[in-house]
């Protein structure tokens, strides 16, 4: 494996565990409006990822729409369609439909790019849809709970196909600040319009926020779009099937019981995709300065998406 894909699956690993593995801190925030909950959490991370933000380019008003785009779809739009599939949906049913993200990204990569699409990170992110779907499970489901669930995804690949074509101009640390910067105002006309009552986080709520801000928002998204800029979208998309494995993990532990038979077979399922992904060789030459496209047609042209 060359060492910018060995570095780029470990952060996007990193990413994916790091959220898999918010199950608990979530678990506090249950009773905490949920909208006015994210519009703080968005809002410190801003803040943060601002204060971390060194001279360099600045977005354009093209850049700024792309970025706006991003933060509507990516995070409001997102938790908006979560939100709603999981009150007309069993979790499971949702969880494997956002678990298709992989697949998506392979295919949406490089068709965003004109490019080639690769037969061969077709079939190893099949392969970690498959085995994904084995982790979460079956449900049931309503049409609207089916509906919102495919919107969750959508907000799920466009999270990382609207940030591929500025990451290489505005870096990761960027990129993350305005759109966490413009996702506030959005969350909190939505809390409005949903009638939410804000309050006072308690400070097991407050802590929860604290973290949610600062290691999921700020290190996660770093991470995603470190390694989004070196594997490229098709390659990297794979790695979101790392999100139920880590989530089964953590609930695993929280509740002190072991996961059912064919889940643990799912665990190993996504193991060989991911696998197969990566022993893959790239015909072309690798350009870590395109972070876009699929990493097969990378030496043939000469750019490339991205994290939260």
């Amino acid at each position: 494996m060359r060492r910018p894909h060995a570095s780029g699956a470990a952060a996007c690993v990193t990413a994916m565990t790091i959220l898999g593995g918010s199950v608990a801190v979530s678990r506090s925030l249950l009773d905490y409006p949920v909208l006015t909950g994210q519009a703080l959490r968005y809002a410190v991370a801003a803040v943060v990822l601002a204060v971390l933000v060194r001279p360099g380019a600045r977005p354009d008003r093209r850049d700024v729409a792309r970025l706006a785009a991003l933060a509507a779809t990516g995070l409001v739009g997102f938790n908006l369609c979560l939100l709603d599939a999981l009150r007309h949906a069993d979790a499971a049913v949702v969880g494997t439909i956002v678990g298709c993200s992989p697949l998506v990204l392979t295919v949406a990569g490089p068709l965003s790019r004109r490019e080639r699409i690769s037969r061969r990170l077709v079939v190893a992110s099949s392969v970690v849809v498959v085995g994904a779907a084995l982790v979460e499970g079956a449900g049931q489901a309503t049409g609207r709970g089916l509906l919102s669930a495919v919107g969750t995804l959508a907000g799920e690949a466009l999270f990382s196909l609207l940030a591929a074509p500025v990451l290489p101009r505005l870096g990761a640390v960027r990129v993350s600040a305005w759109t966490c910067a413009l996702a506030v105002p959005m969350l909190a006309g939505a809390a409005v319009v949903a009638r939410e009552h804000p309050r006072l986080p308690t400070s097991t709520e407050l802590a929860a926020l604290g973290y949610l801000a600062l290691v999921l928002t700020v290190g996660a998204f770093l991470l995603w779009y470190a390694g989004l800029r070196r594997l490229g979208v098709a390659r990297a998309g794979l790695f979101a099937g790392v999100l139920p494995v880590a989530s089964l993990a953590a609930q695993a532990l929280l509740d002190r019981r072991s996961p059912a038979p064919g889940q643990a077979f799912g665990v190993l399922v996504v193991a060989v995709g991911l696998t197969i992904s990566m022993i893959l060789k790239d015909p072309g030459r690798y350009d870590p300065a395109d972070p876009s496209g699929s990493s097969e047609a990378v030496g043939a042209s000469a750019r490339r998406t991205a994290s939260a």
